[in-house]
């Protein structure tokens, strides 16, 4: 079951918690539960859809080469997850355990794992969040319009604007959308100095 009082857990509870966590059937295949990375003074949070391979095995979100993707993309508007404060970036994902074989989340396992990406939004309080692939867009905003009908305008998410955009992963897909997606880290930037 889903460990209780989750909305009153610190950052080390909740790690606990998440890395205890038998809500759903995904704790039975993982390796690691990918928790989180970064600063937790952090102005601005990435929030991706699920771990994949990689991320189980290591224990953090994006890592492999959507990760360096996304390093990348956030070097480009003076930001990383080494970085601290307003150079900084907190990195989680809506599940924090693998589906298997990287497919989908099914909405059961959204469900039962979304309270600890509330409580990261809450703890972290950032100034913005970069929603990342069509998962952690609809999760967030409580949609079902592809990420195409959503980017371009500022969302809110428990108060905090939400720049929409596309998951590392797609962009190495489809590496004609990368401009859209400059456009997209363009928007964040613009909202958090706005904000």
């Amino acid at each position: 079951l889903r460990p209780q009082g989750i909305d009153q857990m610190d950052w080390e509870g909740l790690r606990q918690a998440v890395a205890g966590c038998q809500a759903c059937p995904l704790h039975r295949g993982r390796t690691n539960t990918v928790f989180g990375t970064g600063d937790v003074s952090a102005d601005w949070m990435v929030v991706g859809e699920a771990p994949g391979e990689n991320e189980d095995l290591q224990g953090e979100p994006f890592v492999g080469a959507a990760g360096q993707l996304l390093d990348r993309m956030l070097q480009a508007v003076g930001r990383s997850r080494q970085g601290q404060g307003a150079q900084g970036v907190y990195i989680a994902n809506v599940l924090k355990c693998r589906p298997p074989a990287n497919r989908n989340p099914q909405p059961t396992e959204i469900a039962q794992c979304e309270p600890f990406l509330v409580r990261q939004v809450a703890m972290l309080r950032p100034r913005l969040i970069l929603a990342m692939g069509r998962f952690a867009v609809q999760t967030l905003l409580g949609s079902t319009e592809p990420i195409g009908r959503l980017r371009g305008q500022v969302h809110r998410y428990q108060g905090v604007p939400v720049v929409v955009t596309y998951h590392p992963a797609y962009l190495l897909r489809n590496p004609i959308d990368k401009r859209k997606a400059w456009a997209d880290l363009c928007l964040a930037m613009d909202t958090a100095e706005a904000g």
